[in-house]
Parts: C-alpha cells; structure tokens; sequence
C-alpha cells in the first residue's frame, strides 16, 4: 500500500529558502500552535504567555493535568495526547480492549473542555504487512469512532519516518494513511500531516499535501535535518508549504514541533511563526 520514498522535498536551501530569515508580513490565514515538549525546561505557564504574545493560539502533545492550564492562559488545545504510545498501539489487536477503554475514558473529558481533536497513533509492524496493519488498525478504530463521533472529537492519526526516529513505525507513508481513512469513512477521522517526517520518507511536499488535502487535520514543523529550526539552516522551504497549506482552504492548526538549538528558544519560535505566517 504504501508509497514509494519521493525524492527532492519542497525546497533545497537556496535563494527562496534563505529569504526564509526574513519573512514577509503575514497574513494571519493559518492558525499555529507549539509543541508542549520542545519547551520543556520552561513552566507551562510560561510557556503558554510566550506562545500567546507571539501570536500562536494552541498548544499540541498535551496530557490531562494540562489541558486547563493552557485554556486559562488563553489557548486552545489543539491536539492532546491520546490513548498509546508510538510503539504499541492499533496495529495489535491485543491493545485494542485496553485502548478502547482509555479512549472512552478520554472522551467526555475532552468535550467537557471543548478540546475537538485526539492524536492516535498506528504501532510499529513488528513482521506484519502494509495490508495486515491496515486491517488491525481499521478494526481497532472503527470500535472507538461512534463515541467520538458522539463527543464531536476528531481522531488525528500521526505519519511519523520510520527510515531515521521511529523504526518499524507502520503509519509511515501518506497513502497508507489515506488508505486507513478510506477504510473507517467518517470524517471524525484524520492524518496529522508532519511535514519533517513525511520529508524524510516521501519528499515531495506540497504536491503530497495538494493530493491528500481532505484527509488532513492537522500539520506539525521540524527542520530537515536534525528537527531544529525551520529557517534557512535547513532544507524545507517552510513559507511556500504554508501558502500551500491554506492554498487547500485548511483551517486546523499548524503546530511547531521543531526542537530549537539557539540560545534562545522563544525567539526561534518567534522565528517560525513569523515564517509560517502567511
């Protein structure tokens, strides 16, 4: 099922990506958040008045005891930790009772606060098939989507690279993922399309994100290499993807999920909000 591994991304280093470092004024047409876990030798309450005089209007990878620290400062959450980690999740149905039953648990909470979305994840192969973890991870769902479909909460299933950080990952590649939203058909299902990730395993970025568009919900950001700053140090040209973005009439969130390497972490996010904010 899955696609071949594309070649050049969306932008090499170069002119148009060096214009990077100094972005134009925005327009404000794409909604950002920030990834709690990049930021996390700073207090959350801090980190939530950085984020919010920078101009984001989320935060994302938020568990429980979070979620209304950052609603009280003034931010949504725009996508919170669900029920598994990376490794063993949907595509073993010997998880899916006790993830049916977290995610159950998950739900009225989330729509207590108003939170509308919930991260998935898929599991790693461990020696099954592209058509065998589909067909798990179909199943495992299809079991917790009436209840969120109930509690008007979106399922966000994250394509993560499993060439360099998460090995044997099985929702590696945007076509299996538009394969498994075929196969639950509702729209309360979704891929978080992480554009580091999908760079490291399929290149070809805005035609991948023109192509899949109605089955994003979400994006995060990283830079290619190293997940650090996504200005001019590395190879994704950030600004022509964001206008590429809200080019497909997208209204979600747009999260930061780079890991910054400057002395001064909330000014490299300043930094790529300001590249994101087209």
């Amino acid at each position: 099922m899955g696609a071949m591994a594309g070649l050049a991304g969306a932008g090499l280093v170069g002119p148009s990506a060096m214009a990077q470092a100094a972005p134009a004024a925005g327009g404000g047409r794409l909604k950002q958040s920030v990834s709690r876990w990049c930021y996390g030798k700073m207090s959350l309450d801090e980190l939530c008045k950085q984020a919010k005089a920078i101009g984001l209007k989320g935060m994302d990878l938020l568990d429980e005891p979070d979620w209304e620290i950052v609603i009280s400062n003034g931010l949504e959450v725009a996508l919170p930790n669900g029920p598994s980690g990376i490794k063993d999740a949907w595509t073993d149905p010997a998880n899916h009772a006790d993830l049916y039953k977290k995610s159950l648990e998950l739900f009225p909470k989330l729509a207590a606060l108003g939170i509308k979305n919930m991260i998935l994840l898929s599991g790693n192969r461990r020696g099954l098939s592209d058509e065998q973890g589909l067909n798990h991870c179909a199943a495992g769902i299809k079991q917790i989507l009436p209840a969120a479909e109930k509690a008007n909460i979106t399922l966000v299933m994250e394509l993560l690279n499993s060439k360099r950080d998460h090995k044997d990952y099985m929702c590696d590649h945007t076509a299996w993922g538009a394969a498994l939203g075929d196969k639950l058909g509702s729209k309360n299902f979704k891929l978080l399309y992480d554009i580091y990730h999908m760079q490291i395993m399929e290149g070809d970025i805005i035609e991948t994100i023109r192509k899949y568009k109605d089955y994003i919900g979400h994006y995060h950001t990283g830079g290619v290499p190293g997940r650090h700053e996504i200005n001019a140090t590395q190879e994704i040209n950030y600004r022509a993807v964001c206008e590429a973005i809200v080019e497909t009439g997208f209204t979600g969130y747009l999260a930061h999920e780079f890991i910054p390497k400057g002395s001064d972490p909330i000014a490299s996010l300043r930094e790529g909000y300001e590249i994101c904010n087209v």
